[in-house]
Formats: structure tokens, sequence, C-alpha cells
């Protein structure tokens, strides 16, 4: 399964525009409404600590709340993050609602962002490792570096040289034939002491943490590159033209901030202060543009 990790990708363009051109543009159209008051969510299966069909993940937990608030009965319709996503489930009407999404990815319609995270540099809290100027640290050309293989830190450590002593870590995850390439595997591999610091996507780190009750120390990796940003503003995201339930979503975020806010500190996600959305620059003339 291809996590939200991919999607942020997109939006710095790390990835390039074959992912985004398989997607396909979004109709601007209204979408009709269910018959009955239903919340149908799009969400992973299998992505914990995101979502899974047990509903254990932070975003099915959100869910519950904005369906309580709406009165509504909670319905899924489980995708994988993977190609085809957006066409496969807010085009075709299978479903109405990404619950964690980013601000910036202009596939979707976003509410205003409800949260911030960020990558974060993971090591054992009782470590004598101290990095501290972010990714460029000479202290990490001489360490063993665990990281997300084509992630933003991975791009940015590669643009300081770091490369020879880094481990790069299957991005995509498929829980019936490769079970081992789990997101909180590199997590593990850290605790083994496979490597000596692992450079990951903050929510999984937290819940990963958390999970095997570990003493780690997790700091947040710089925004030092305008290019490659390691912070992002997360949102709920619709069909585009949906203009009606993402005011109803905006409406219900603000009233339940705190109940959302309390989820997401219950599954160890780094917060940060929400930052204004970026202004996005024109598209080059070719029209391949890289969202954000």
């Amino acid at each position: 399964m291809i996590h939200l990790r991919k999607i942020i990708q997109e939006i710095i363009g790390c990835v390039g525009v074959g992912l985004l051109l398989t997607l396909g543009s979004l109709g601007a159209q209204e979408a009709t409404p269910p018959t009955e008051n239903v919340l149908r969510v799009c969400a992973d299966p299998a992505d914990l600590p995101f979502s899974d069909q047990n509903r254990q993940g932070f975003e099915n937990k959100i869910a519950e709340v904005v369906a309580q608030a709406m009165g509504a009965r909670l319905e899924y319709y489980w995708w994988p993050y993977q190609r085809g996503l957006v066409r496969r489930t807010l085009e075709e009407g299978k479903c109405d609602v990404l619950i964690n999404v980013p601000t910036e990815w202009e596939l979707v319609l976003t509410t205003r962002p409800y949260y911030r995270t960020t990558y974060v540099l993971v090591s054992k809290a009782d470590s004598e490792l101290q990095v501290s100027s972010g990714l460029q640290d000479p202290v990490l050309q001489k360490v063993r570096v665990g990281v997300h293989l084509n992630t933003p830190p991975h791009v940015l450590l590669a643009e300081h040289g770091i490369v020879e002593n880094v481990t790069a870590y299957p991005l995509s995850y498929d829980p019936q034939f490769h079970p081992e390439d789990y997101p909180g595997k590199l997590i593990e591999d850290l605790l083994a002491g496979k490597v000596d610091v692992a450079v990951v996507w903050g929510p999984i780190a937290g819940y990963f943490a958390k999970k095997k009750g570990a003493p780690l120390r997790i700091v947040p990796v710089p925004d030092e590159n305008p290019r490659i940003p390691m912070a992002f503003n997360m949102s709920m995201g619709v069909r585009k033209g949906n203009k009606a339930l993402k005011a109803r979503l905006e409406e219900i975020l603000t009233a339940k901030a705190a109940e959302i806010r309390a989820i997401l500190e219950d599954y160890g996600v780094p917060l940060l202060e929400i930052q204004p959305v970026r202004e996005k620059p024109a598209p080059p003339k070719e029209g391949h543009k890289h969202p954000g």
C-alpha cells in the first residue's frame, strides 16, 4: 500500500508528474449527495497509524467524531493509497471525503488545515548522538541513517552528500505479500541497533515509538530548504466542486478542534503550529507543474 508519504512527495515534486497524470484531472461539478444521512469516508484498509479495516487508526477515530457531529452513519469505502486513489474513490462517487491529506494537494478540494506535522529525526534516548543542524549536520556523515525511499528527507540527504551510509527502506507496503515492509520497520531497526538515526514521517515515528514503549528522542527536521519542505499543513479532502461538504466539515473542525487534537496527541503525532497556506506559483508553460 502506498502511504500518505507518497502524496506528500507529489506536492513537492519529488516523484514527478507521472502519477499525477495517471490520476487524471478532476471535474469541478457539484457531487450528488447520498439519499440518506451517511458520511462516506475513503480510507486505506491497512495503513496504521492512519487507518485500517478494524478502525484503529487516528483517521478512523477522527471520522467517528465528524460523523457523530453530523448526526450521520459512518461508512467506509476501502481503497489503498496507490495509483488511481482519487479517480477510483471520490471521482467515481464511492465515497465523499479523505480524512487526512496535505492542504496543498491539488487533486481534491481541501478544507482549511486542522493540524500540521513534520518529518522527524529519531534516535535512542540514551544515545550520545546529537544532530544540531538538521539534515546537513556533518555528524550524519558518520552514522548509519535509515530513511524511507525517495521521501523528502531522502532527497535532501542526497543533496547534502549523505548517501553511502544511508539505508533506504521501501516506500510501498503490501501487507499480503511483503508484511516485513510495514511502516514501523524503520523504528524497529533503530531499536535493534541496525541504524543509528531514523528520519521518518512524524505520525509514523510517534505511533510506533509509543507502541514499542521505547525511550526515543524525536526531534522535528528543520525546514531548511524551501524547495523541499519537511512540515505540512493537513486537511480533509473532498471532490472538487463539493463546496457544501467542505463548508460543513470546516464547521465541525472548528467545533471539535479540541477533541480532534486529543486524538492526534494520543497517537503520538508531532504537532506544529499551523502555517498560512503558501501561494501557488504559476505552472510552467509546458503544463507539467509541480504542485506546491
